[in-house]
């Protein structure tokens, strides 16, 4: 982790002239690319035109504030009161397609800034897009490289929509659909249509994903693995096995399986009075070279000292699972609720410290009321910890995200979250985000955090 950087103006103004740019360019490819003899190439197998490759962009500025709040004493994880802290990335997602059902996608990204406390003191950090690893430079860094191969099997020919990392075309509804590469473990399990992209949905960690759900990721949120997921019907099964990080909450990952989660997912989709939704249950298996929380209170209750987590690290397993909804109720209407659970007798490895999480929310369309380029939501989440997370961190130690130091009143940490986007012209929106967080870190001694946000966003 880098110290913290205060938000400069001349940063802020490299960011915005770095978006300018950027969109300038990519406009002028996607124009270019818009031919049909850049972008389209026919199936020999079918009279189906497939896109053969593309090109699209984005670029996310966010900015967070948070006023003073109560903090009679601070650890070496502890959010702390008034501060700013602005995060950039920009990204190009290119595309092609090899053989019959065959996509590979790159993405390079510029990323740039820091969250909140060097991303600290919140187990449901307020923005999911600061990473772990922050800088005042702007640098490079390749999140994904992958392979995708659908198989068709059985059912109607369905359209599939031009997208980043996904190719227009066609597919059977029934399908096998294989991923193998460098991606994040999100983009094929725990999705949800309201509540997982930070880049135009909530911000919050926990709402983002279930934050119960600690799946393998370097401190990006990427690895490497694969995923299989069978699509048969109204139903969807998934797995898949990747590789954790070497270090819990470190950049390098482990390679060869040597450090593995292996993750599993079943869902159903419905309708309901025309109205589609869908229901998710998944759950995950790690095993890595992690501390348990038992031995490390016990070496601090022969000592008087907490150990350095690394010093206990043994092959150890852990896992959990989750229940994911979604359902439209009203056209421009849809609401979310997400449940998951951890053992909790491990240091968390990848995401956050949450043991148990509860979260429900909906996103409106502005179409609603007569803007339909603007979209609002509103949601709220619970997160929990064990007992023996609680007894560690009131002896001094150090999570993944949270640690004061002591925890002698601890507490469930809730949080709320409302975020209204403004269509400010085709391909770009702008947000504003606030956030209340009662107990964060589950100290009842520090806050509430009043967490206010800006993100702006323009995409091709």
């Amino acid at each position: 982790m880098h110290l913290h950087r205060s938000l400069g103006t001349r940063w802020t103004r490299l960011v915005v002239a770095d978006a300018q740019s950027l969109f300038s360019g990519l406009t002028s490819v996607a124009l270019a690319c818009a031919a049909p003899t850049c972008a389209w190439a026919e199936d020999a197998s079918s009279d189906t035109a497939q896109q053969a490759f593309a090109v699209h962009g984005q670029a996310t500025f966010t900015l967070q504030v948070t006023p003073g709040f109560a903090s009679p004493y601070a650890g070496t994880n502890s959010v702390l009161p008034k501060q700013a802290r602005e995060t950039f990335d920009a990204t190009l997602y290119f595309g092609a397609r090899l053989w019959r059902g065959a996509e590979l996608w790159v993405n390079p990204e510029i990323d740039q800034g820091f969250g909140l406390s060097n991303t600290l003191g919140i187990a449901g950090f307020p923005s999911a897009e600061a990473y772990k690893v922050g800088k005042a430079e702007p640098y490079f860094k390749l999140p994904r490289l992958f392979l995708r191969q659908t198989i068709d099997l059985d059912g109607d020919v369905v359209p599939v929509t031009a997208a980043a990392n996904q190719l227009a075309g066609r597919q059977r509804y029934d399908r096998l659909v294989l991923t193998m590469g460098k991606f994040s473990l999100p983009d094929v399990f725990d999705t949800n249509s309201y509540a997982h992209d930070p880049r135009s949905d909530v911000l919050n960690w926990a709402l983002v994903d279930a934050g119960a759900f600690d799946y393998a990721a370097n401190a990006w949120g990427f690895t490497f693995g694969g995923a299989a997921e069978l699509y048969k019907k109204d139903w969807t099964l998934r797995a898949g096995l990747f590789d954790l990080s070497k270090v819990p909450n470190q950049p390098s990952l482990e390679t060869g399986f040597q450090q593995y989660q292996a993750v599993a997912e079943i869902e159903h989709r419905q309708t309901i009075g025309g109205h589609p939704g869908a229901i998710r249950v998944g759950g995950y298996f790690t095993h890595g070279n992690l501390a348990l929380l038992r031995t490390l209170i016990a070496a601090f209750q022969a000592t008087g000292v907490m150990p350095d987590n690394a010093s206990l690290r043994r092959m150890n397993d852990h896992g959990g699972g989750y229940i994911n909804a979604e359902q439209e109720v009203a056209p421009g209407i849809g609401i979310f609720a997400r449940a998951s659970a951890s053992d909790g007798v491990t240091e968390a490895d990848d995401f956050t410290d949450i043991d148990r999480s509860v979260s429900v929310g909906g996103a409106f369309s502005g179409s609603r009321w007569g803007r339909s380029a603007d979209r609002a939501g509103i949601a709220g989440v619970v997160n929990a910890i064990s007992r023996t997370r609680q007894v560690f961190l009131n002896d001094g130690g150090l999570g993944t995200l949270v640690g004061d130091g002591q925890l002698h009143h601890p507490g469930n940490e809730w949080i709320s979250e409302a975020w209204y986007q403004f269509g400010v012209v085709a391909g770009v929106t702008a947000t504003l985000d606030y956030q209340f967080i009662a107990n964060p870190g589950y100290n009842r001694d520090r806050g509430p955090v009043h967490v206010f946000g800006l993100r702006l966003h323009a995409g091709i």
